[in-house]
């Protein structure tokens, strides 16, 4: 998952990337208003988290603008000031939680998955995909109660397309979502990932739609219920790049 971190002081930016980078995230950061409402309006994030005392451009200012470019990704605003008028402001402008300075990492890191489950129309923690359970707060894959071992790459893919369940996801919306800006676009980690998560987890959990992207069903459909047009030719051949030494989250 990707998200927007939007925040002026140096120390406190640094530290956060770290904890979100260790928790799986790509993270792409600005430290001014005038930054943050660029990328906001031009990149795809799955949450931000924005800073309200913000030089050029003040936080509310800029998501004030980007809910008026109809922008819908959660935001947590974090703020040093305990007003409660400000809350109500921003909640008003378009913010999806608060959190007041000084927090604990450890909070942030559940409100934002919170966030993001919720704006995909999750509530719960888990996610059940027919015989498979995928626990996002401890990135677990289970089946029948047993851990199917996955690299965090193949974790990260795999929970994006199931919260995304029932709808088809290109390459490039995976792409925008699972890795930072260095990623090299014409590379076939992409393939190369999910051709071992069907190994894992079966044929049929993430089905390919050719020229479209991959799907998983909302009816999961079984290892043994795959058909041969759900197969892909990425499920055969070498695999060229190892996806977890790509970057990403």
């Amino acid at each position: 998952m990707k998200l927007l971190l939007v925040e002026d002081s140096a120390e406190l930016r640094a530290s956060l990337v770290r904890s979100l980078g260790a928790a799986g995230y790509v993270v792409e950061e600005a430290d001014n208003g005038e930054d943050a409402a660029h990328l906001g309006s031009t990149g795809e994030y799955d949450a931000i988290i924005l800073d309200l005392g913000l030089p050029v451009i003040d936080g509310l200012t800029v998501m004030s603008a980007w809910r008026e470019e109809g922008i819908s990704a959660p935001i947590l605003v974090l703020t040093a000031r305990g007003s409660w008028r400000e809350k109500v402001q921003g909640l008003r402008l378009g913010a999806d939680d608060y959190l007041t300075k000084p927090f604990r990492t450890e909070e942030l890191l559940a409100r934002i998955e919170a966030l993001i489950r919720r704006s995909k129309g999750h509530s719960a923690t888990q996610v059940r995909l027919g015989d498979l359970e995928i626990d996002l707060s401890q990135r677990v894959l289970s089946r029948h109660g047993i851990e199917i071992s996955l690299t965090a790459n193949e974790f990260r893919t795999l929970a994006y397309l199931a919260l995304n369940k029932g709808r088809v996801i290109s390459q490039m919306e995976l792409t925008e979502h699972l890795y930072d800006q260095d990623f090299e676009r014409d590379s076939n980690v992409i393939e190369v990932t999910v051709a071992r998560l069907r190994r894992k987890v079966g044929a049929g959990v993430i089905v390919t739609r050719r020229g479209h992207g991959y799907l998983v069903p909302t009816d999961h459909v079984g290892p043994e219920d795959a058909s041969p047009e759900d197969a892909s030719p990425e499920d055969i051949g070498p695999d060229n790049i190892d996806p977890d030494d790509i970057r990403g989250g």
